[in-house]
Parts: structure tokens; sequence; C-alpha cells
């Protein structure tokens, strides 16, 4: 029994010292320097071995300007620890802040000079004088560490003060020192390097770095440079210039080309096909791995379909299908090939009841679990094209229920609530959308708010909710493919419902469909129409960014392509599509992006 007593005392009391040094950190945090002295001098007096609670009573005590706390505090620690190496740097940090800065000078000094003898103190020195914002003489410590010491590596805590110091060209050269000793931190330097870096190509920052790491690649060249360049670009969305990186670095080991292969994906998710082609068919001409090669072949054919106009376009692709089909059968491992050929069954030939049929077929060809609820998330989708909402509800349903928390689980709820907005069940829809706006996906996530704020937007003041239906039932008929049959009914949207919210987005759905159907002048007037009458709308720089690439890809009108694209450049700052507009206009103007 004494012992139980004895081990929950111990318990009780370790409990409420860790209660206590949260709370002083809160105190902190908030400010309030005279509550956290008080609870970090209990802390202290309790383990003054801990050099965190001593840091952070002295710096209270700094902060309310209790000099004569925090002096005390200083002498009577350094006579208990005469060795600690950073008390010389806190007793001249102390002076410093009481304006005796001539004073503070020897104490730094002596602590630089005990790094001669000890050169690994130059740690310990190093981040007291970067604690303290002494950032010239937490480089210099760090550096004499490493003159005298070669095996010391303090590179990481360089890097990071040329930061503060905003100086970045030190500060790539630095974490580039870093992956050159050890490719290892390759990954970690990413990460620290990624903050400095915008998706702009023509921003300082990126224009220095490449700058840095194409010198290096001239005077040594080797894997990590070459990767460093393809992820710079892919950060620009510049593909094809990571493209070239990616293949020099195959060259080199040709055992791996799967860096590629994600390249191909990402550039396709980007809409950037041709160099998702550039991708597949240069994998296609290097490998000989079997499911390699019909992966690459399936976003050949994604690629063309998305860049298809004419029948003669669409006939090819499907002597394509056929062939590989024929050529890989009809068994689990054509699963993805299947619900390849069954979206564009349906969403470009509108034959949905064949690939329907596939599908279900598909369903018993399974090779694993994902393979199932793959095809049920197409299904569901091709259901949807058929008005069968309810069985495609089910489908997704199964899919959320089954992988929960996963992606497809993710896109099967967001699904879930399309269905329900087509069916006019908004209330379901907008619980759905509610949960997707966190999602781990951020283009699950992007969905989900667009369709939350259409659906929030408009069903305030309208209890039949009339208008939003009208616009739920086009938006249908163009995943139908029936764009005049949308169209149609978005135009009586707009003669019903003229000035309500609704119109921003029904305008602009219209000039869409307008421009999906080749006629650009009508597109062109629905785009101005918006920006007349909603100049503080949420899709206004979506209409002027699409007005842009009217002009610039339709209507052969350079001049007004610029003039969209500065308009987003100087009126919306925060546009998802400044960098593009940044971009395209630099390309229009005649500029050399190298």
């Amino acid at each position: 029994m004494y012992h139980k007593i004895i081990v929950l005392l111990f318990f009780f009391s370790s409990f409420t010292f860790a209660q206590n040094s949260q709370l002083a950190h809160n105190y902190f945090q908030k400010g309030e320097y005279v509550k956290a002295a008080s609870l970090y001098k209990q802390l202290y007096l309790k383990n003054d071995v801990s050099r965190d609670y001593f840091k952070q009573l002295l710096s209270c005590y700094q902060l309310v300007e209790n000099f004569k706390a925090s002096t005390k505090l200083l002498q009577n620690h350094q006579e208990k620890y005469p060795n600690q190496s950073n008390l010389f740097v806190e007793i001249g940090y102390n002076l410093q802040l009481q304006d005796k800065k001539n004073e503070a000078l020897p104490f730094y000094e002596k602590a630089l000079h005990l790094i001669e003898k000890k050169p690994y103190e130059g740690a310990e020195i190093g981040r007291a004088f970067q604690k303290n914002h002494l950032l010239d003489y937490a480089l210099l410590a760090y550096k004499k560490a490493m003159e005298l010491n070669k095996d010391l590596n303090f590179n990481r805590y360089i890097a990071e003060i040329y930061g503060e110091k905003a100086d970045i060209e030190n500060m790539f050269s630095t974490y580039l020192d870093i992956i050159e000793k050890n490719e290892e931190y390759y990954s970690i330097v990413l990460r620290y390097i990624g903050s400095f870096i915008s998706d702009d190509s023509q921003d300082k920052n990126n224009i220095l770095f490449k700058k840095l790491i194409l010198k290096r690649l001239q005077q040594n060249p080797n894997n990590s440079w070459n990767k460093l360049l393809s992820w710079l670009y892919m950060q620009q969305r510049d593909y094809d210039k990571a493209l070239i990186q990616e293949i020099a670095l195959h060259k080199r080991n040709p055992d791996n080309i799967n860096r590629i292969a994600d390249m191909g994906v990402i550039a396709f998710d980007n809409e950037d096909y041709e160099t998702t082609k550039a991708c597949f068919t240069y994998i296609l001409e290097n490998t000989q791995n079997g499911k390699l090669i019909l992966d690459a072949n399936i976003y050949l054919l994604e690629a063309d379909i998305s860049t298809a106009t004419t029948t003669k376009e669409y006939d090819k692709v499907e002597e394509r299908f056929q062939y590989l089909f024929s050529t890989y059968g009809n068994g689990s491992s054509t699963i993805n090939l299947k619900i390849s050929y069954a979206d564009f069954l349906t969403f470009k030939k509108d034959n949905p009841n064949k690939a329907i049929t596939l599908l279900k077929k598909a369903l018993t060809d399974i090779g694993s679990d994902y393979q199932r609820w793959s095809v049920k998330l197409k299904l569901g989708d091709i259901l949807v094209y058929t008005n069968k909402f309810n069985e495609a509800l089910i489908n997704y349903s199964q899919i959320q229920t089954n992988l929960r928390n996963s992606t497809l689980a993710q896109t099967a709820r967001f699904k879930v609530a399309q269905t329900s907005y087509f069916k006019g069940d908004f209330k379901w829809a907008i619980s759905q959308l509610k949960v997707l706006k966190k999602s781990t996906s951020q283009l699950i996530a992007n969905d989900a708010l667009e369709l939350y704020l259409l659906i929030s937007n408009n069903i305030l003041g309208d209890t039949t909710h009339t208008a939003l239906k009208t616009y739920a039932k086009a938006d249908l008929l163009a995943i139908q493919n029936k764009n005049q049959q949308a169209i149609d009914t978005l135009n009586i949207l707009l003669k019903k419902f003229k000035g309500r919210e609704i119109e921003e987005s029904a305008l602009f759905k219209q000039a869409e469909l307008y421009t999906k159907i080749r006629k650009f002048e009508l597109a062109e007037s629905n785009y101005l129409r918006l920006i007349e009458i909603k100049k503080d709308g949420l899709l206004i720089d979506d209409a002027y960014y699409y007005l842009a690439k009217l002009y610039k890809n339709n209507l052969n009108n350079i001049e007004k392509a610029k003039e969209m694209y500065q308009k987003i450049i100087y009126d919306f700052p925060s546009s998802i599509y400044l960098v593009d507009a940044r971009k395209q206009f630099r390309k229009l103007r005649g500029d050399h992006l190298n």
C-alpha cells in the first residue's frame, strides 16, 4: 500500500509539473510575462539543470525590463554552472538590452574564444547567439567551429540565419552545400527552400535559385542538380522543361523510369497534354515493363480524348482501344483500360448503355477491392449521366462505407453531394460539401467549395429553389453533352431571374458552352455582360481569364487578350489565375521566357 501511495504521489507531482510548464508557456505566448515568470521561477527552482526553464525565466525578466532580477539570475546560475558555454552570450545580451553594448562585446568575444578550445561548443554558443537575434555572431560561431573541426556540420543553422537576414543567395547556396555533402538531406532541404519559391518563373527568388543550380550543374554534374531543376520547373508548372531534366536523370539510371511516369500523371492532371504525351511516349520507347506500357497507353489515349474535336479523331481513339483490348485481353489486368473506355463511350460517344454493360461485367473480373470501388465510382458517374440518380447514389455510398477517409471515398462523397444537387436535394448536398471543404485532397476541397458557394448563395430567399433547380438541370445537360439544350435552359433562367444572384453563374456557364460549340462571339458577349453587371462578383476574375483565352485562341485579338490578362495582374492579385496570366501576358508581349 505504501509503495502505491508513493507512485501515486510521484504521478500527481509529475502531472502538476507538466501542467505548470504548459500554463507558463501559454502565458508567455500571450505576452503575460509577469505571470509566466512566476511559474517559470517555480519550475526552474525544481529543475535548474533545464536550460529551457532558465532561458524562459531570463527572457520574462528581460521583456518586462526587470534587469535587477535578470542579472541576479545570471550571476547565481553561473556560480552554480560555470562551464555552461552559452552563459557568456546571455550575460553580454543582458548588458546590451540595458544599452551597455561596449560592456557586452567582451563577453561575446569570450564566447567565441571558447570555440577555439572546444569546437564542439560551437553548437551551443551559436544557438545562444541565434536565439538572442545576434545573427552575425551566430554565423561567426558556427563557421569558426566548422573550420576548426571538419566533422562538424552546422550548415542547416547557417542557412536558417541567412534566411532570417533575408540573404537569399547565401541561404540557397548553403542549402545546396548540404545536399552536395549528403543527398539524403534532399527532401528535408526542399521543405525549407519551398517557402521561398513561388509558382511564378519570373519571381526573383526562382530566377536566383535556378542560376545557382545551373552553375553547380556546369561545375559538377550530378543527379541532385537535375532533380532540383525538375522540382523547380514543376513548381512553376513548366512541365516540358521538367521532363528534360527527368530524361537526363533516366539516362544516368535506366532502371528508374517511374519519375517520368509520375510527372506524366501530374502534367495530365494539369491539362498539359503535350507534355503528357511526351512523357508516356518516352516510357513506351524505354521500358519493357508490361504494366507500365499499358498504363502509358491509357494515358496517351486519355490525352488524345481530351484534345480530340472531330469524328475522325474519335474513331482513331476507338481503334486504339480495340487494339489494346486485343493485345492485353479482358481480365483484371485491363480494369483501368475498361474504366477509361466506359468513360469514352459515355461522355464522347453517347453510348452509356454499352458502358454500363462493360463495367458490370468488369465487376466479375476484379483483381482487388480497390479495383472494385474504382469501377463502381465510374459506374455511378454513368448512371448519373442516364438520370438513374438513386442507383448512382447506392454505388457512391458503398465506396464511402468501405473505403473510409481514403481519397476515393472523399471523391465518392463529392459525387453524392453533386448527385443530390442534380436531384434538387440541396440540403443534403450542403451537408456533404461542408465536410469536404476540409478534404485532404486540395482538388476535392476546391470543387466542394465551389459547389457549396453555388448552392448556399442561391437558396436564400427562394423557398421553391426554382432558379437553382433550373441551373442544376442545365448543369446536368452540359455533362450529358446536350449543349444546346443546356444553353436554352440557361436562357430561360436568365430571362426569368434577371438581376438575381444566379445570373452570374448562368452567364458564365453559358459562355463556357458557347465556347464548346464554337460560338465564340456569343461567349465573348456573355463574359463582357457578366463583367458589366457583377463588378465585384465571385466569378469576375474567371471571366477575365477565360475572355483572355478566348481572344488569344479563338478570336485572334492579341491586344484584347493582353488587356484581359493585365486586368487580372493588376486588379486581382489573389486570383488563382495570376501566375498563368503573368506568363501568358509576357508571351504575348514577346518576352523571352527561359
